[in-house]
């Protein structure tokens, strides 16, 4: 195992995977505060569809995923409430969007199986975080540390337009547009978080962190660190056991992790979730 953790492509996944981690935990802290979780899911069905249209088109998947996640991103919000997606849009934009992701694969496996490309919509699906290069690598630390950076300027404003939206568009908080900015991290947060642990397992690296710190704790800033920090946590730890137990893939070995820290959770202590946001609302 020593010699893996020195090897250049587990580095580049340990370093890629923090910044990726710590995005997740983030976003997925205010997606959960929002009960926004269906966005989430959406989104990841959509970051594969996208995906397979950019390579179904010949070009990099990476701007397939980007370009699909943030733009119906911002569609949902734009058909819901202030900013703020509903079930029926989303419900009626997931079936559409797996019908066209179905499509495009059709079209890129049958187009496109000679490229070279041929595992690429299998590690859309699954993650291939231990396939990093070093510019791959410099890429995700840079969009991810960007997507940390804006959630912690807007988190406190978002925090008061998640909590009481009619208080915080009184007193003048841009709620609706906190709502698309909110959709445009979501959206580059899947994107990149997709090639971590795949699109398939998207939505619980954004959602088991961000769900053990609200059980933990129902102080918003304390649990938006926390979520980040067992995100964190959970990352090396999956990276750590893939590494381990090489017949175990990185995505697995994640999302395992993640899954046992939330489950833990339990026997902690009891949940918080009804007292949250009242409790929040005080602090």
């Amino acid at each position: 195992m020593t010699s893996v953790l020195t090897q250049a492509f587990f580095q580049h996944a340990l370093l890629a995977g923090t910044f990726i981690a710590l995005a997740c935990g983030l976003v997925g802290y205010f997606l959960v505060l929002r009960a926004q979780l269906f966005t989430g899911d959406a989104l990841s069905h959509v970051a594969f569809t996208g995906a397979m249209a950019a390579l179904a088109g010949g070009y990099d998947l990476r701007l397939g995923l980007f370009a699909a996640t943030i733009g119906v991103g911002l569609l949902l919000g734009g058909l819901g409430r202030r900013g703020r997606p509903d079930d029926v849009v989303i419900g009626n934009v997931f079936a559409w969007i797996l019908g066209l992701g179905a499509f495009f694969l059709t079209v890129y496996t049958t187009s496109r199986s000679g490229s070279g490309q041929g595992g690429a919509g299998t590690s859309v699906l699954f993650g291939s975080i231990f396939g990093l290069d070093s510019a791959a690598t410099t890429l995700a630390v840079v969009i991810a540390g960007a997507v940390c950076l804006l959630t912690l300027l807007i988190g406190r404003p978002l925090l008061f337009a998640t909590l009481d939206e009619a208080v915080a568009a009184a007193r003048g908080v841009p709620v609706r547009l906190l709502g698309y900015g909110f959709l445009v991290l979501v959206g580059a947060t899947a994107a990149e978080a997709t090639q971590a642990v795949g699109s398939l397992l998207l939505l619980g690296l954004l959602a088991a962190p961000a769900g053990a710190a609200i059980r933990l704790t129902d102080r918003p800033f304390r649990a938006l660190a926390l979520s980040a920090a067992l995100a964190v946590g959970e990352m090396w730890g999956g990276l750590l056991l893939s590494a381990a137990f090489p017949q175990l893939p990185p995505s697995f070995a994640i999302m395992a992790t993640a899954s046992a820290v939330y489950a833990a959770t339990f026997l902690v202590r009891p949940s918080r979730a009804a007292a949250t946001r009242p409790a929040v609302a005080g602090a």
